[in-house]
């Protein structure tokens, strides 16, 4: 049964994660462990439980204890649940639930790039995208076209920041990821990594000696990386040298290209259909 705790006091400490520490102090609260994350509405909270994430504790609006978000608190009968009426978590919080439901967790110690790109076949690789939406949109598009893995240099949002979280629709759980280390500088380690691994390397950008996205090269490579830049300025000039290929989407009415969520959808897809196109063939030529 769940242990409902109604709140009066608006600066007890327990609920200092959800009212006071920002998403940094969340992650180095618990240094040198891994730190916290919040993880917000039951989607999310349940595909993070899901996918073993240990729950510290809920933030949920009084009426949600009874609803939707009821078989997600149901999962944690010892998980203490912070609860109250919509207006005061809104004052409490500093904006509304509209997903009625937070929820704290522990992170988990993140794994080597070598080690999550050993089995992998098509990896995305994203340089300093800082919007946590354009990261959980990435994300979310990831998990759905086929991607086996995400790799992220050290500027980059962190996927478990709550609104990147959100907008996955809780996929950060699903996709394998990491950050590069520090000792993988980007791009030089960081692309010498990928090609020892076996890796090609596809930068996303606008040059003159760009191939378009459906050029048979790019489908024909059994382990490629798809490299994706930050918002505005794009791929740095030293990481689209390092890599093998230099790509771009092909656009119409002179638009020159897209959001980085967005881009990464129409790639993660072309990619993953000549993937299955070319599978396809080869199981119709075996039988």
């Amino acid at each position: 049964m769940a242990k409902l705790i109604e709140i009066t006091d608006f600066a007890a400490p327990e609920l200092d994660v959800y009212a006071r520490f920002s998403e940094a102090q969340l992650l180095h609260c618990f240094e040198p462990r891994e730190g916290l994350f919040i993880a917000e509405s039951p989607k999310v909270i349940e595909r993070a439980l899901d996918a073993g994430y240990i729950p510290v504790s809920f933030l949920a609006e009084r009426k949600e204890t009874e609803g939707p978000t009821k078989d997600v608190i149901s999962r944690c009968a010892d998980v203490p649940v912070y609860t109250a009426g919509a207006d005061v978590l809104k004052n409490l919080t500093g904006f509304p639930m509209t997903r009625g439901i937070l929820c704290a967790m522990r992170r988990r110690a993140l794994p080597p790039a070598r080690e999550l790109c050993r089995n992998s076949k098509k990896v995305a690789v994203l340089e300093a995208i800082v919007n946590p939406t354009n990261v959980g949109a990435i994300f979310r598009s990831a998990a759905a076209l086929g991607i086996d893995a995400v790799l992220l240099t050290p500027g980059c949002s962190d996927p478990l920041y709550r609104r990147a979280a959100r907008v996955s629709m809780g996929t950060v759980f699903q996709i394998p990821w990491t950050f590069f280390a520090a000792d993988e500088k980007w791009p030089e380690q960081g692309t010498a990594l990928l090609h020892e691994l076996g890796f090609q390397t596809a930068a996303m950008a606008l040059r003159d000696d760009s191939v378009r996205i459906d050029d048979p090269r790019l489908a024909a490579e059994e382990k490629l990386a798809v490299v994706l830049g930050t918002e505005g300025d794009g791929l740095s000039s030293d990481t689209i040298a390092a890599c093998d290929y230099t790509v771009r989407i092909p656009m119409a009415h002179g638009v020159d290209s897209l959001n980085v969520a967005a881009a990464s959808a129409v790639a993660f897809w072309q990619l993953g259909r000549e993937n299955g196109t070319k599978e396809r063939k080869e199981r119709e030529g075996e039988g």
